[in-house]
């Protein structure tokens, strides 16, 4: 498939509206309201078992979709992250301490819900000394017990202000996937995550693969912050030498008007390009569309990043 130009950080399109003014959201990027018996289930264990979701935290746009399948990426540590990335509507301050009980809450959730495959994630706790390793951890080994049959896929923080040892300990639990996102490439990280360092959220999945090198590593960005081809393609090989097994890309939508612009609206074409650029520079599963997100579809897309792996290995 020929490779589609896409511009640099500057668009012709962008020099005919205010700079204040968002391009026009596509056809391509609209979704289905939230509702329906299956909706209103999943939303009923939420709140009755007193849990967050990034879903409705992060204002995921697939959020009536998943749920009304009873999926439901659960968000642990509170609601309040550490941070201030542009890019996302968590809120920042100064979190709560942490519930010991969250963790057993979390695995009856699961296992209320029935899930094949259950994604867990969280805010970023820099006040925490393990950052909460030991809390993923707790979290993991509660559904391993509850929900034997789950698998476990984690999406964590970037472990930049913890002690030695966190990454260690979550690993030590065993997710079946890990997920860190990089969201962006490296020369908008001073305006969309300020807080966190290109280099170190890549040696971070470097690392998972050094202490576990059967364990399945994921990572994400997002497009239409301002980047280009290039950089997007430099970010894909910076991962392949990280040993990075999933990547996902999906379309950066602007929470509020207070949060970082869209300078574009990726086309599903371009999408294409990507994906077919990605798996040909090796990973074992791309997800690159408009609506993709971290944990879309995550429990499918699991399964064949399973089956990719034993094909690789002649296992199939």
């Amino acid at each position: 498939m020929r490779d589609l130009k896409i511009p640099a950080s500057r668009h012709p399109e962008k020099a005919h509206r205010p700079d204040n003014a968002q391009p026009k959201k596509p056809d391509w990027i609209r979704v289905k309201a939230p509702g329906g018996k299956g909706y209103q289930d999943t939303h009923k264990i939420m709140r009755d078992h007193g849990l967050s979701t990034v879903c409705e935290e992060a204002g995921c746009p697939n959020v009536g979709e998943c749920w009304s399948q009873g999926h439901a990426t659960m968000m642990i540590m509170g609601e309040i992250c550490t941070r201030g990335c542009t890019f996302c509507n968590v809120a920042t301050g100064r979190p709560d301490a942490l519930d010991v009980f969250e963790p057993g809450r979390v695995a009856d959730a699961v296992k209320k819900l029935g899930l094949k495959h259950v994604v867990i994630t969280s805010v970023d706790r820099d006040d925490v000394a393990d950052g909460g390793a030991e809390h993923f951890a707790m979290t993991i080994r509660a559904v391993r017990k509850q929900a034997p049959d789950t698998t476990i896929e984690i999406l964590t923080p970037d472990f930049l202000k913890s002690d030695p040892g966190a990454l260690e300990t979550v690993v030590g639990a065993r997710p079946d996937v890990f997920n860190h996102n990089l969201e962006t490439v490296p020369g908008l990280y001073p305006s969309v995550r300020p807080g966190a360092r290109y280099f170190h959220s890549l040696r971070l999945l470097q690392r998972v693969k050094e202490l576990d090198p059967s364990m399945f590593t994921k990572s994400g960005i997002m497009v239409g912050l301002g980047e280009n081809r290039e950089s997007v393609m430099q970010v894909m090989d910076d991962m392949r030498a990280a040993d990075i097994d999933f990547l996902t890309i999906g379309q950066y939508l602007q929470p509020t008007p207070k949060h970082h612009a869209v300078d574009r609206f990726v086309t599903p074409d371009e999408f294409k390009a990507y994906e077919n650029a990605a798996f040909g520079k090796g990973f074992l599963m791309v997800s690159a569309t408009p609506l993709t997100r971290s944990s879309y579809h995550a429990g499918d897309d699991f399964a064949r990043l399973r089956a990719a792996r034993e094909a690789k290995l002649g296992l199939a």
